[in-house]
Protein backbone atom coordinates (compact mmCIF):
# COMPACT_ATOMS: atom_id res chain seq x y z
CA UNK A 1 0.00 0.00 0.00
CA UNK A 2 1.47 3.30 -1.04
CA UNK A 3 1.49 6.21 1.39
CA UNK A 4 -0.37 9.08 -0.21
CA UNK A 5 1.02 12.52 0.52
CA UNK A 6 -1.75 15.06 0.87
CA UNK A 7 -1.27 18.73 0.11
CA UNK A 8 -1.80 21.65 2.52
CA UNK A 9 -5.31 22.42 1.25
CA UNK A 10 -6.41 18.79 1.56
CA UNK A 11 -5.01 18.71 5.10
CA UNK A 12 -7.02 21.79 6.03
CA UNK A 13 -10.18 20.19 4.63
CA UNK A 14 -9.57 17.05 6.70
CA UNK A 15 -9.01 19.11 9.86
CA UNK A 16 -12.14 21.12 9.12
CA UNK A 17 -14.16 17.89 8.88
CA UNK A 18 -12.74 16.60 12.17
CA UNK A 19 -13.44 19.77 14.12
CA UNK A 20 -16.84 20.31 12.54
CA UNK A 21 -18.35 16.80 12.53
CA UNK A 22 -16.36 14.35 14.68
CA UNK A 23 -15.32 16.24 17.82
CA UNK A 24 -18.87 17.42 18.71
CA UNK A 25 -19.91 13.75 18.91
CA UNK A 26 -17.11 12.92 21.38
CA UNK A 27 -18.33 15.45 23.90
CA UNK A 28 -18.53 19.14 24.48
CA UNK A 29 -15.56 19.13 26.85
CA UNK A 30 -13.35 18.31 23.89
CA UNK A 31 -15.03 20.50 21.36
CA UNK A 32 -13.29 23.55 19.97
CA UNK A 33 -15.43 26.23 18.51
CA UNK A 34 -14.89 26.07 14.76
CA UNK A 35 -14.27 29.77 14.39
CA UNK A 36 -11.73 29.86 17.22
CA UNK A 37 -9.83 26.97 15.68
CA UNK A 38 -9.52 28.60 12.31
CA UNK A 39 -8.56 31.95 13.81
CA UNK A 40 -5.69 30.24 15.61
CA UNK A 41 -4.69 28.15 12.63
CA UNK A 42 -4.66 30.91 10.05
CA UNK A 43 -3.20 34.10 11.53
CA UNK A 44 -1.56 37.03 9.73
CA UNK A 45 1.79 35.76 10.97
CA UNK A 46 1.34 32.24 9.64
CA UNK A 47 -0.10 33.43 6.34
CA UNK A 48 2.79 35.86 5.80
CA UNK A 49 5.43 33.26 6.65
CA UNK A 50 5.58 32.22 2.99
CA UNK A 51 3.60 34.99 1.29
CA UNK A 52 4.85 38.57 0.98
CA UNK A 53 2.62 40.80 3.08
CA UNK A 54 2.30 44.47 3.94
CA UNK A 55 4.25 44.06 7.20
CA UNK A 56 7.56 45.13 8.72
CA UNK A 57 8.96 41.73 7.78
CA UNK A 58 8.83 42.56 4.08
CA UNK A 59 8.77 46.37 4.10
CA UNK A 60 12.11 47.30 5.63
CA UNK A 61 13.13 50.95 5.02
CA UNK A 62 16.83 51.04 5.82
CA UNK A 63 18.43 54.43 5.18
CA UNK A 64 21.77 53.29 6.61
CA UNK A 65 21.91 50.50 4.04
CA UNK A 66 20.88 52.97 1.33
CA UNK A 67 23.76 55.30 2.17
CA UNK A 68 26.26 52.45 2.36
CA UNK A 69 25.20 51.05 -1.01
CA UNK A 70 25.41 54.49 -2.62
CA UNK A 71 28.89 55.08 -1.19
CA UNK A 72 30.17 51.65 -2.26
CA UNK A 73 28.52 51.14 -5.63
CA UNK A 74 27.45 54.49 -7.15
CA UNK A 75 30.30 56.43 -8.71
CA UNK A 76 30.57 60.14 -9.43
CA UNK A 77 27.07 61.20 -8.38
CA UNK A 78 27.45 63.59 -5.41
CA UNK A 79 23.91 64.94 -5.72
CA UNK A 80 22.50 61.42 -5.50
CA UNK A 81 24.37 60.93 -2.22
CA UNK A 82 23.18 64.29 -0.94
CA UNK A 83 19.50 64.35 -1.97
CA UNK A 84 18.07 60.84 -2.00
CA UNK A 85 18.85 59.53 1.52
CA UNK A 86 17.46 62.73 3.05
CA UNK A 87 14.33 62.74 0.88
CA UNK A 88 13.53 59.05 1.43
CA UNK A 89 14.30 59.16 5.15
CA UNK A 90 11.99 62.17 5.64
CA UNK A 91 9.27 60.38 3.71
CA UNK A 92 9.26 57.45 6.13
CA UNK A 93 10.18 59.24 9.35
CA UNK A 94 7.34 61.75 9.13
CA UNK A 95 3.72 61.58 8.02
CA UNK A 96 3.93 62.93 4.46
CA UNK A 97 1.20 65.05 2.93
CA UNK A 98 1.84 63.62 -0.53
CA UNK A 99 3.60 60.79 -2.34
CA UNK A 100 7.34 61.21 -2.89
CA UNK A 101 8.02 61.85 -6.59
CA UNK A 102 11.61 61.69 -7.84
CA UNK A 103 12.62 62.48 -11.40
CA UNK A 104 16.07 61.18 -12.40
CA UNK A 105 17.73 62.82 -15.39
CA UNK A 106 21.01 62.34 -17.20
CA UNK A 107 22.89 60.59 -19.97
CA UNK A 108 22.65 56.88 -20.45
CA UNK A 109 25.02 54.83 -18.31
CA UNK A 110 25.04 57.30 -15.42
CA UNK A 111 23.38 54.95 -12.94
CA UNK A 112 19.69 55.91 -12.92
CA UNK A 113 18.38 52.34 -13.15
CA UNK A 114 21.03 51.08 -10.76
CA UNK A 115 20.12 53.69 -8.13
CA UNK A 116 16.43 52.76 -8.49
CA UNK A 117 17.36 49.13 -7.84
CA UNK A 118 19.32 50.09 -4.71
CA UNK A 119 16.33 52.08 -3.44
CA UNK A 120 14.05 49.07 -3.95
CA UNK A 121 16.49 46.78 -2.14
CA UNK A 122 16.76 49.23 0.75
CA UNK A 123 12.99 49.48 1.18
CA UNK A 124 11.74 45.95 0.51
CA UNK A 125 13.10 42.59 1.60
CA UNK A 126 12.64 41.18 -1.92
CA UNK A 127 13.98 44.25 -3.69
CA UNK A 128 12.94 44.53 -7.33
CA UNK A 129 11.17 41.16 -7.04
CA UNK A 130 8.78 42.52 -4.41
CA UNK A 131 5.12 42.68 -5.38
CA UNK A 132 5.19 46.22 -3.99
CA UNK A 133 7.68 47.34 -6.66
CA UNK A 134 6.30 48.10 -10.12
CA UNK A 135 8.49 48.78 -13.16
CA UNK A 136 6.93 50.27 -16.29
CA UNK A 137 8.75 50.30 -19.65
CA UNK A 138 7.05 52.31 -22.43
CA UNK A 139 7.85 50.00 -25.34
CA UNK A 140 6.63 47.01 -23.36
CA UNK A 141 3.64 48.37 -21.40
CA UNK A 142 2.48 51.37 -23.46
CA UNK A 143 3.66 50.80 -27.05
CA UNK A 144 0.71 52.10 -29.12
CA UNK A 145 -0.24 55.76 -29.24
CA UNK A 146 -3.79 55.05 -30.43
CA UNK A 147 -4.46 53.02 -27.25
CA UNK A 148 -3.54 55.79 -24.81
CA UNK A 149 -7.08 55.98 -23.39
CA UNK A 150 -6.93 52.29 -22.55
CA UNK A 151 -3.47 52.67 -21.03
CA UNK A 152 -4.70 55.53 -18.82
CA UNK A 153 -7.50 53.39 -17.41
CA UNK A 154 -5.17 50.42 -16.88
CA UNK A 155 -2.54 52.54 -15.14
CA UNK A 156 -5.03 54.18 -12.80
CA UNK A 157 -6.61 50.83 -11.94
CA UNK A 158 -3.22 49.24 -11.34
CA UNK A 159 -2.08 51.98 -8.96
CA UNK A 160 -5.41 52.20 -7.16
CA UNK A 161 -5.71 48.43 -6.81
CA UNK A 162 -2.21 47.94 -5.42
CA UNK A 163 -2.37 50.95 -3.12
CA UNK A 164 -5.61 49.66 -1.63
CA UNK A 165 -3.77 46.51 -0.46
CA UNK A 166 -0.72 48.30 0.97
CA UNK A 167 0.12 52.02 1.19
CA UNK A 168 3.88 51.52 0.77
CA UNK A 169 4.54 50.97 -2.94
CA UNK A 170 7.31 51.90 -5.36
CA UNK A 171 6.40 52.76 -8.96
CA UNK A 172 9.29 53.15 -11.44
CA UNK A 173 8.75 54.56 -14.92
CA UNK A 174 11.76 53.89 -17.14
CA UNK A 175 12.65 55.63 -20.43
CA UNK A 176 10.44 58.61 -19.77
CA UNK A 177 11.73 60.23 -22.95
CA UNK A 178 9.78 57.55 -24.87
CA UNK A 179 6.61 57.57 -22.77
CA UNK A 180 3.41 58.76 -24.43
CA UNK A 181 2.72 62.40 -23.48
CA UNK A 182 -0.30 62.94 -21.22
CA UNK A 183 -0.24 59.36 -19.95
CA UNK A 184 1.28 60.30 -16.61
CA UNK A 185 -1.29 63.03 -16.03
CA UNK A 186 -3.66 60.30 -14.85
CA UNK A 187 -1.52 59.71 -11.76
CA UNK A 188 -2.00 63.30 -10.58
CA UNK A 189 -4.77 62.36 -8.08
CA UNK A 190 -2.42 59.81 -6.49
CA UNK A 191 0.50 62.21 -5.94
CA UNK A 192 -1.33 65.43 -5.10
CA UNK A 193 -1.38 67.07 -1.65
CA UNK A 194 -3.81 65.44 0.80
CA UNK A 195 -3.96 65.21 4.58
CA UNK A 196 -6.36 62.29 4.53
CA UNK A 197 -7.25 59.06 2.79
CA UNK A 198 -9.21 59.02 -0.48
CA UNK A 199 -12.02 56.49 -0.55
CA UNK A 200 -10.29 54.67 2.27
CA UNK A 201 -6.92 54.51 0.49
CA UNK A 202 -3.78 56.32 1.68
CA UNK A 203 -1.67 57.31 -1.33
CA UNK A 204 0.81 59.45 0.62
CA UNK A 205 3.22 56.61 1.45
CA UNK A 206 3.94 55.74 -2.18
CA UNK A 207 7.13 56.60 -4.04
CA UNK A 208 7.19 57.34 -7.77
CA UNK A 209 10.49 57.43 -9.70
CA UNK A 210 10.82 58.68 -13.28
CA UNK A 211 13.95 57.82 -15.27
CA UNK A 212 14.79 59.97 -18.27
CA UNK A 213 17.67 60.90 -20.55
CA UNK A 214 16.06 64.27 -21.30
CA UNK A 215 18.09 67.18 -19.97
CA UNK A 216 21.25 65.11 -20.39
CA UNK A 217 22.86 67.79 -22.56
CA UNK A 218 21.76 70.53 -20.18
CA UNK A 219 23.27 68.67 -17.20
CA UNK A 220 26.52 68.07 -19.09
CA UNK A 221 26.70 71.75 -20.03
CA UNK A 222 26.34 72.91 -16.42
CA UNK A 223 28.86 70.33 -15.19
CA UNK A 224 31.38 71.23 -17.92
CA UNK A 225 31.04 74.95 -17.18
CA UNK A 226 31.85 74.24 -13.54
CA UNK A 227 34.85 72.17 -14.64
CA UNK A 228 36.21 74.98 -16.80
CA UNK A 229 35.84 77.37 -13.88
CA UNK A 230 37.96 75.11 -11.74
CA UNK A 231 35.14 73.82 -9.55
CA UNK A 232 34.93 70.23 -8.35
CA UNK A 233 31.84 68.28 -9.37
CA UNK A 234 31.16 67.77 -5.65
CA UNK A 235 30.76 71.54 -5.28
CA UNK A 236 28.00 71.91 -7.88
CA UNK A 237 24.61 72.35 -6.18
CA UNK A 238 21.17 70.98 -6.94
CA UNK A 239 19.83 74.51 -7.42
CA UNK A 240 22.11 74.94 -10.45
CA UNK A 241 20.36 72.06 -12.22
CA UNK A 242 16.74 71.81 -11.08
CA UNK A 243 15.19 74.72 -12.93
CA UNK A 244 16.93 73.80 -16.19
CA UNK A 245 15.81 70.18 -15.90
CA UNK A 246 12.25 71.23 -15.12
CA UNK A 247 12.04 73.53 -18.13
CA UNK A 248 13.69 71.17 -20.61
CA UNK A 249 11.48 68.27 -19.47
CA UNK A 250 8.36 70.37 -19.84
CA UNK A 251 9.36 71.59 -23.31
CA UNK A 252 10.77 68.32 -24.67
CA UNK A 253 8.09 67.47 -27.22
CA UNK A 254 7.06 63.83 -27.32
CA UNK A 255 8.47 62.90 -23.91
CA UNK A 256 6.49 61.73 -20.91
CA UNK A 257 6.66 65.08 -19.08
CA UNK A 258 5.97 67.29 -22.12
CA UNK A 259 3.44 69.92 -20.97
CA UNK A 260 2.73 67.66 -18.01
CA UNK A 261 0.29 68.63 -15.26
CA UNK A 262 2.73 67.09 -12.80
CA UNK A 263 5.18 69.90 -13.56
CA UNK A 264 2.51 72.59 -13.90
CA UNK A 265 1.17 71.79 -10.43
CA UNK A 266 4.65 71.36 -8.88
CA UNK A 267 4.01 67.74 -7.88
CA UNK A 268 7.52 66.43 -8.59
CA UNK A 269 9.38 66.51 -5.28
CA UNK A 270 12.93 66.56 -6.66
CA UNK A 271 14.58 66.68 -10.07
CA UNK A 272 17.80 64.73 -9.53
CA UNK A 273 20.64 65.23 -12.04
CA UNK A 274 22.99 62.35 -12.81
CA UNK A 275 26.26 63.95 -13.84
CA UNK A 276 28.24 62.65 -16.84
CA UNK A 277 30.88 60.16 -15.71
CA UNK A 278 34.58 60.88 -16.01
CA UNK A 279 37.32 58.40 -16.83
CA UNK A 280 38.04 57.74 -13.13
CA UNK A 281 34.41 56.76 -12.50
CA UNK A 282 34.23 54.45 -15.51
CA UNK A 283 37.45 52.81 -14.36
CA UNK A 284 35.74 51.99 -11.05
CA UNK A 285 32.88 50.39 -12.99
CA UNK A 286 35.40 48.24 -14.86
CA UNK A 287 37.10 47.27 -11.61
CA UNK A 288 33.76 46.26 -10.08
CA UNK A 289 32.87 44.14 -13.10
CA UNK A 290 36.25 42.45 -12.91
CA UNK A 291 35.75 41.80 -9.21
CA UNK A 292 32.36 40.16 -9.91
CA UNK A 293 34.06 37.81 -12.38
CA UNK A 294 36.77 36.90 -9.92
CA UNK A 295 39.43 38.54 -12.07
CA UNK A 296 42.65 39.83 -10.48
CA UNK A 297 43.28 43.58 -10.48
CA UNK A 298 44.94 44.60 -13.73
CA UNK A 299 45.31 48.27 -14.76
CA UNK A 300 46.34 47.17 -18.25
CA UNK A 301 43.00 45.41 -18.76
CA UNK A 302 41.16 48.47 -17.46
CA UNK A 303 43.05 50.67 -19.94
CA UNK A 304 42.16 48.32 -22.80
CA UNK A 305 38.45 48.58 -21.98
CA UNK A 306 38.68 52.36 -21.72
CA UNK A 307 40.21 52.46 -25.21
CA UNK A 308 36.92 51.11 -26.61
CA UNK A 309 34.90 53.98 -25.11
CA UNK A 310 34.19 57.43 -26.53
CA UNK A 311 34.81 60.56 -24.48
CA UNK A 312 33.74 64.16 -25.07
CA UNK A 313 33.30 67.03 -25.63
CA UNK A 314 35.95 67.73 -28.27
CA UNK A 315 37.14 70.79 -26.34
CA UNK A 316 38.16 68.60 -23.41
CA UNK A 317 37.16 64.91 -23.71
CA UNK A 318 36.60 64.16 -20.03
CA UNK A 319 33.09 62.60 -20.06
CA UNK A 320 32.26 59.07 -21.19
CA UNK A 321 29.57 59.26 -23.91
CA UNK A 322 27.74 56.21 -22.53
CA UNK A 323 28.96 56.27 -18.95
CA UNK A 324 29.36 52.73 -17.60
CA UNK A 325 26.98 51.21 -20.11
CA UNK A 326 28.42 48.37 -22.22
CA UNK A 327 31.34 47.86 -19.82
CA UNK A 328 30.36 44.19 -19.55
CA UNK A 329 30.47 43.66 -23.32
CA UNK A 330 33.73 45.57 -23.80
CA UNK A 331 35.42 43.58 -21.05
CA UNK A 332 34.47 40.41 -22.96
CA UNK A 333 36.61 41.62 -25.85
CA UNK A 334 39.79 41.95 -23.82
CA UNK A 335 39.39 39.05 -21.40
CA UNK A 336 38.59 35.34 -21.47
CA UNK A 337 37.07 35.39 -17.96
Amino acid sequence: MKLQIIGPMMLLLVLNTIFTNILPVIGKDYVFEKRTFWNKLITPTSWCFRKECCTDTYITPNITKLKEEFNKKVYGQPLVYEVLPKAINAHFENVPNKALVLSFHGRTGGGKNFVSQIIAESLFQKGMDSKFVHLFIPELHFPHKHQITRYKDQLQNWIRGNMSTCPTQLFIFDEMQSLLPELLDVIKPFIDYYNHKINGVDYRRAIFIFLSSTSGNNITSVAFKAFKNGRKREDVTLREFENGIRLSSYKHQGSGLWHSKLIEHHLISHFVPFLPLERQHVRKCIQEEMRKRGMPKCPETEDEVLEYLNFGPDEAPIYAAKGCKNIHEKLNLVSNW
